[in-house]
């Protein structure tokens, strides 16, 4: 996806979407922002779209949607950007909205919110269903019902089959989740997108995905900086921190997959991460990093109430 003003170029992976493939830039600047800004959110898009970044990830839980396509109109208006054919954006089905009815309607509103005619991939958020109702993060477990999976993948699918979506695939799904979809699906995910860096490395996952060509796509590349007040296990670790410093990079440049910042300088160095080559030796140190998970679907909901309608055991999804 070369574009006008930029030298970035940012490889390619082509993605298994029915009879067709996408191509997704391997490198994608993430817009969850809390609390939101819309000026922030448009601005940070635009500056990315200056330095490079042509791959945007988006959900309707963020309420994002709209400061992206207001900053993918800017761009177009300017020519920084050429069209709407240069860009990959991906968007979210939140839990709220995981029911067979709500699929189409809410990628609709997605489109809406974005200015485009499609989306070039679609997410489910979290194999989680909650009742009807407006996004809130987080929420009442009694509000978890049960997930309906075949019937929101035969939505998934139809939304691919209108040209809405280019892809379809999942989020935060483990290997038994995918197994409920591959079970019943005419169109595979073609991605699963999930916390992974060098401090969860989700080694079977990925080894389960490699086998059946589903692409595994990173948020959290830093290890979720300090969302559990524990810091970061990327952003602090020694083994990364000398093993950057031999190569001139930082940390943060040996892990990017979908990343977060409104910097200028952050977002340029998040590009210049494809002109080096780990050594055997540095796998391996990278291979006995300590293991630690730190997004849990036990965040989505608040303390009180009691389960009604789901499982406990699904509140606490691992990587095995």
């Amino acid at each position: 996806m070369a574009s006008a003003g930029t030298t970035a170029v940012v490889p390619e992976v082509a993605l298994r979407s029915g009879n067709a493939r996408t191509a997704m830039p391997m490198v994608g600047m993430g817009t969850a922002s809390f609390p939101l800004v819309h000026e922030a959110v448009k601005d940070g898009v635009l500056s990315a779209i200056e330095v490079g970044f042509r791959h945007f990830d988006t959900a309707s839980m963020y309420g994002t949607e709209k400061p992206l396509g207001d900053a993918v109109a800017e761009a177009l208006r300017r020519g920084t950007l050429r069209s709407r054919e240069d860009l990959f954006v991906t968007s979210k089905l939140w839990c709220s909205q995981n029911h067979p009815d709500l699929v189409l309607p809410s990628l609709r509103e997605t489109l809406k919110n974005l200015q485009m005619e499609y989306v070039d991939l679609y997410l489910i958020h979290w194999p989680v269903c909650l009742k009807p109702g407006p996004p809130e993060l987080p929420t009442r477990k009694e509000n978890a019902v049960p997930l309906d999976l075949a019937g929101v993948w035969r939505a998934m699918e139809e939304c691919q089959r209108l040209g809405l979506a280019k892809a379809i695939g999942v989020s935060n799904f483990t290997t038994r989740h995918l197994d409920g979809v591959l079970a019943v699906a005419t169109v595979p995910p073609a991605v699963n997108q999930v916390e992974l860096n060098p401090a969860w490395q989700q080694r079977t996952l990925r080894a389960y995905c490699a086998d059946r060509g589903i692409h595994v796509a990173a948020y959290s590349p830093l290890g979720g900086q300090n969302w559990d007040g524990q810091g970061s296990a990327v952003l602090d670790s020694e083994v990364l921190a000398a093993i950057a410093k031999a190569r001139g990079k930082t940390v943060a440049q040996g892990v990017t997959c979908i990343v977060k910042s409104y910097s200028k300088e952050r977002l340029r160095q998040n590009l210049g991460i494809f002109d080096w080559e780990l050594t055997d030796e540095e796998r391996l140190k990278i291979s006995q990093i300590p293991q630690r998970k730190v997004v849990q679907t036990s965040s989505l909901f608040s303390q009180e109430g009691e389960f009604t309608a789901v499982d406990p055991a699904e509140l606490n999804i691992l990587e095995e």
